[in-house]
C-alpha cells in the first residue's frame, strides 16, 4: 500500500478490539485500539486521520454520543458503527448523523473490509458528495409512491409490522415493496438503501 490507512477501533470489549484489529492488520490496515469513546475523544487531537469503527453500546458515553461529539468538533473522519442484534433504530440514527455504514455483530471479514473501504473512499472523496446526492435523488424518484412510503418508514428505523400498520397494508405487502425498492435502488442491504435515502434527504 502506498500510504498507511489507519482504523481506530473504539470498543469496550477487549475480544472485539483484538479479533477485529488482527483481521484488519492482516488486510494491510494500521490499527489503533481505544477502550472507550471517552478515551478516544480525550486523545482526539493526537489521533491520526483515518476511519473510526465505533461500538454503539459502551459505558460512560455510547457510540451515538461519541459520534455527536465528533460532529460538534467538526471531525470529518468517517464512522462505521458496530451494533448488537436488534439495534437497527440506533443504527439508523447513526447513519442520519453521517455514519458510512453499520455492521451487526458478529460480522464477517468481507463485510467489515467493504465497509471500511467505503469509509476511506468517502475520506478521499469529500467533493463527490453533491454528485452522490443528485444520483440518489434520481434513484428515489424511480420508486413508486408506496415504495417511497416504505423507504421513509425504514429511514425512521421502523420494523415491517409498524410500517404496515401505519400504511394500512399487510406486513407481507411491506416485504414485497421492500424487496422491490432494494432491487430498483440496486442494493442488497438495508444500510445501502438507507445511505441512498439519506443522501437524497429522505428522513422519514
Amino acid at each position: 500500500m502506498d500510504e498507511k490507512r489507519v482504523v481506530h477501533i473504539v470498543d469496550d470489549e477487549d475480544s472485539i478490539r483484538r479479533s477485529t484489529g488482527f483481521m484488519l492488520k492482516k488486510s494491510g490496515f494500521s490499527v489503533t485500539p481505544w477502550v472507550s469513546g471517552v478515551e478516544f475523544l480525550k486523545n482526539l487531537k493526537h489521533a491520526e486521520q483515518g476511519c473510526i469503527l465505533l461500538d454503539v453500546r459502551m459505558p460512560e458515553m455510547d457510540g451515538l454520543e461519541v459520534q455527536q461529539e465528533l460532529n460538534a468538533r467538526g471531525i470529518s473522519m468517517p464512522v462505521v458503527v458496530l451494533t448488537g442484534h436488534g439495534d437497527v433504530t440506533i443504527a439508523v440514527q447513526a447513519m442520519k448523523a453521517g455514519a458510512v455504514d453499520f455492521l451487526e455483530k458478529p460480522f464477517e471479514k468481507a463485510v467489515l473490509i467493504t465497509a471500511i473501504e467505503t469509509a476511506f473512499e468517502r475520506l478521499a472523496d469529500a467533493e463527490g458528495r453533491a454528485s452522490r446526492a443528485a444520483d440518489a435523488t434520481i434513484l428515489i424518484a424511480g420508486l413508486s409512491a408506496r415504495e417511497q412510503d416504505v423507504l421513509k418508514g425504514l429511514a425512521q428505523g421502523l420494523p415491517n409490522k409498524s410500517i404496515a400498520y401505519d400504511l394500512g397494508i399487510s406486513p407481507r405487502t411491506v416485504e414485497v415493496h421492500r424487496a422491490n425498492l432494494m432491487t430498483k435502488l440496486g442494493v442488497r442491504s438495508l444500510s445501502e438503501a438507507l445511505r441512498i435515502a439519506f443522501s437524497a434527504g429522505v428522513t422519514g
